[in-house]
């Protein structure tokens, strides 16, 4: 339907976290260097922003750009036990362990690790939505995780991905030493409205629209009810896309926006 009556080759304002249509903003590129660092550093980074800020895109953004260098275990529900959390971390990296004990799975974690190292491969754990994971054991792992080292450099990357109250949890004393662990640390804010149009041009761009398609007001007008979440942004663009096609315009109007707006009930009367 958009790409028809738009002159489009795709959907612009696709809620999954496609890498293509990562839009750099000052705040993304920042925070994409850090994770690239950590990554090099084989260190462990903590990236935390707001739902629908892009933290998801970002990490698969850098996914995209390590190559055969770089072995990515890739964890998008963190609601696990410690066992559990041991057992999904060997079968990301092909272990086959079977057993039952504690121990000896974490042995066989680090001789794949070793192993990885010695064939010039940085092992990356990824650890999405790090806010849900339930208990302090786990997270005791994870830190545990950071002491598979030699003497001169580390053996694996760990990147934390969460929502800002994890910084709240962190607070309490028993996860000090975890945080001893965490070198890098980056916030990722909502766009600015001159950001939010950028984003906007440059789905469109990927798209396959070369021309603008949104006012100037209606751009402000997503901007404020967005509050600049990209993902906030993508569903009142698609809305307006919608209306605007009953309407039958050509271009996406500040009118569009409000009754879409409305529809999805972020609208603060």
């Amino acid at each position: 339907m958009f790409e028809e009556y738009f002159g489009l080759k795709e959907k612009p304002f696709s809620k999954t976290p496609d890498p293509r249509f990562l839009y750099l903003s000052k705040s993304h590129e920042e925070a994409l260097a850090r994770l690239q660092y950590a990554v090099e550093e084989r260190e462990m980074v903590l990236l935390t922003g707001e739902v629908g800020c892009g933290k998801t895109t970002l990490t698969r953004a850098l996914m995209d750009e390590l190559d055969e260098n770089y072995n990515v275990a890739l964890i998008i529900n963190p609601r696990l036990s410690p066992t559990q959390f041991l057992r999904l971390i060997a079968k990301r990296f092909d272990i086959d362990s079977t057993s039952r004990y504690r121990e000896e799975i974490i042995e066989a974690i680090y001789e794949r690790i070793y192993e990885l190292n010695e064939e010039g491969i940085t092992p990356v754990i990824i650890i999405d939505e790090a806010q849900l994971i339930p208990r302090r054991e786990t997270f005791e792992e994870i830190r545990l995780l950071t002491n598979f080292q030699l003497d001169h450099v580390n053996l694996l990357s760990i990147i934390l991905v969460a929502q800002p109250d994890i910084k709240r949890r962190f607070k309490h004393r028993v996860y000090k030493p975890l945080l001893q662990r965490i070198s890098l640390y980056y916030h990722l804010p909502p766009l600015s409205e001159e950001e939010t149009k950028e984003y906007i041009l440059h789905r469109l761009r990927i798209a396959g629209r070369k021309s603008s398609l949104f006012t100037d007001e209606a751009i402000h007008r997503i901007y404020e009810y967005s509050e600049g979440i990209p993902r906030l942004i993508n569903s009142i663009a698609t809305n307006a896309m919608l209306e605007a096609i009953e309407r039958d315009k050509d271009l996406i109007d500040e009118e569009c926006v409000i009754n879409a707006s409305k529809e999805l009930e972020i609208l603060r009367l």
